[in-house]
Formats: structure tokens, C-alpha cells, sequence
């Protein structure tokens, strides 16, 4: 599978993911990308992130590839418990927020802190750095089995954004490049 077979979703954390952040750039980028917005960065709530998580995934014509950095791995987790089988192809899920990390973020929803510890419906990959002051390796390893996602460890990467040196992040794209190879064609019903 390559980008143009797929609707690529972008999913931020909080706050958004500014211009300079590889989210933003890999959206400018890939033809068939776009940013599944949300009504406030400002304060994640469980119900209404993944509420747009899921309109996004049914309004897609093509095979659904998210791509989630931060608190948007943890509104990913949410939205699939309201997906169908088939309806995501995969999720590549990046330096995800642990509850200790969400639970002192301003304007963080309560209901969003806890994570969905089910196992997702679609093939998944998370990638973590080892000095990720937001996650832990333990942690994102924790959720990844729970998850049923592949683990890739990110090395000495800090949170994996733009602050952290990853604006464009070549590596990360190579390894989406691999990971949507690794997807097989879902039809859309």
C-alpha cells in the first residue's frame, strides 16, 4: 500500500501540532493527508475527540491510515472502541502521553486521562523514545501489548516533535513509508 491508496489522518495532541512539527509537515506533504481538527487543543475530552475521530474515518473514501502524535494516540485508543472492523487500516501511533503526564496537562478532560487498555481493531505500530519526559519506554511498551501494537524503540528522541528536534522527521517517514507496505488493501463498506 502507498499514501495514495489511502486517506492518511493526521490526529494531534494537545494543543494542536504547530508548522513546524512533522505532523504539519507530513500533512503539507502527502496528497492524501488531512487534520482531523478538533473544537478545543486546549481541552481533550474523551467523548468529543473521538467523536471526530470516527466522522473522519466515515467520511474517508479510501482504506483510513492514522497517524497520532501525543494525547492523539490516546483519543485513537478511544475512537476505536466505536469503529467497525475494517473501517482503519492501521494506526501509526507516536510518543503517546502516559495518564501521569495527561493528568497534569491545563484543560486536560478527566475522562480523557485514563487509557483505553483494549486491544485495537486494526494493525497498529507505536513508537516511543526512550527519553520521552511525557512517556516512559515501560509505559508505551505497556500500551502497546495491550494495544496489540508492533513496539519500535525511538532511541534518545525526547517527545518526538519539533521542540525535540524532529520538525521534518525523515526517519519517521521512512518507517510509515514501511508501515503502510505492511497494510493489506481494506475495502470500503
Amino acid at each position: 500500500m502507498k499514501s495514495s491508496d489511502v486517506d492518511i489522518l493526521i490526529i494531534p495532541g494537545w494543543s494542536g501540532s504547530g508548522p513546524d512539527h512533522w505532523q504539519s509537515r507530513w500533512e503539507s506533504r502527502l496528497k492524501t493527508a488531512r487534520r482531523v481538527e478538533q473544537a478545543d487543543w486546549y481541552a481533550p475530552s474523551r467523548h468529543a475527540w473521538a467523536e471526530r475521530i470516527v466522522a473522519a474515518v466515515r467520511a474517508s473514501t479510501r482504506p483510513v491510515v492514522l497517524v497520532a502524535h501525543s494525547a492523539g494516540v490516546s483519543a485513537v485508543a478511544h475512537a476505536a472502541e466505536h469503529l467497525h472492523p475494517g473501517e482503519v487500516a492501521g494506526a501509526f501511533l507516536v510518543a503517546p502521553a502516559s495518564e501521569r503526564a495527561k493528568r497534569a496537562i491545563p484543560g486536560m478532560g478527566h475522562d480523557f486521562i485514563e487509557h483505553r487498555r483494549e486491544k485495537l481493531p486494526f494493525p497498529s505500530v507505536l513508537i516511543a523514545s526512550a527519553t520521552d519526559p511525557y512517556c516512559t519506554q515501560d509505559e508505551a511498551r505497556e500500551l502497546a501489548e495491550a494495544w496489540g501494537a508492533e513496539f519500535v524503540d525511538a532511541g534518545d528522541g525526547g517527545h518526538l516533535n519539533s521542540e525535540s528536534g524532529h520538525g521534518p522527521w525523515p526517519d519517521g517517514l521512512l518507517r510509515f513509508a514501511g508501515f503502510l507496505k505492511s497494510l493489506s488493501i481494506v475495502s470500503r463498506t
